[in-house]
């Protein structure tokens, strides 16, 4: 029987593929027909495995934050989310075209709800109420996703013509371009930790009067 002419389909196949897609061309690139194309099938063929372009987009979400670290809130919350955040964002930067599928909301995305789960269970764990866990989860999210979807550098011009007899307060702006990586990656840090930082007296005086007295567990 001779062989066939490209590796079977599967639904990792697909949905590896689906993502190289996204990081080449934008979440628009993505169609059922691209998807094909890629793959050398018939576009037929691909529903033996998604019924739809959103189950693919599920899929591709699910891949990704299957990457992220929720297991140091056994430390508790800070560490939890200094972990959390950190490798959220690292997911997220490998491909930050497709962080706009992850940040599109839960579904049924399996292992986008784990993560979620964990989150909050570990910040509910150790003292804070439902609702100031779900506005912290929320926070966390709204950092990495912007930090993964709009760089800083991205809006500066490298020619300090630009900037030199208009806006003086920004004649070092045309250096940034040459150093974005170092800025997005300190700039999230530095967002990050402040977060963090400013949470330690909420939790404080949310615990007080639970017998932990806002002891900190798992900070610096």
């Amino acid at each position: 029987m001779p062989r066939p002419k490209s590796p079977l389909l599967s639904r990792e196949r697909i949905r590896d593929a689906a993502l190289e897609l996204i990081d080449a061309g934008g979440i628009g690139s993505l169609s059922m027909r691209n998807l094909a194309l890629r793959l050398d099938v018939k576009a037929a063929s691909l529903y033996s495995h998604f019924p739809n372009k959103d189950a693919v987009l599920d899929a591709v979400a699910n891949l990704l934050t299957r990457q992220v670290d929720t297991s140091a809130f056994s430390r508790g919350w800070r560490a939890g989310l200094e972990a959390w955040g950190r490798s959220y964002h690292a997911a997220l930067s490998r491909h930050p075209n497709a962080a706009p599928v992850v940040a599109a909301g839960t579904g049924r995305r399996e292992d986008f709800l784990a993560m979620a789960d964990a989150v909050h269970g570990g910040l509910v764990g150790d003292g804070w109420p439902p609702r100031y866990a779900t506005m912290i989860a929320a926070s966390v999210k709204y950092l990495v996703v912007g930090a993964t979807t709009t760089p800083f550098a991205s809006g500066f011009a490298d020619d300090t013509r630009v900037y030199f007899e208009r806006y003086p307060n920004l004649v070092q702006a045309h250096l940034i371009p040459a150093h974005a990586e170092e800025i997005d990656s300190d700039s999230f840090e530095l967002a990050l930790g402040s977060l963090l930082a400013g949470l330690e007296p909420l939790h404080a005086k949310l615990t007080a009067g639970d017998g932990r007295g806002g002891a900190r567990r798992g900070g610096p």
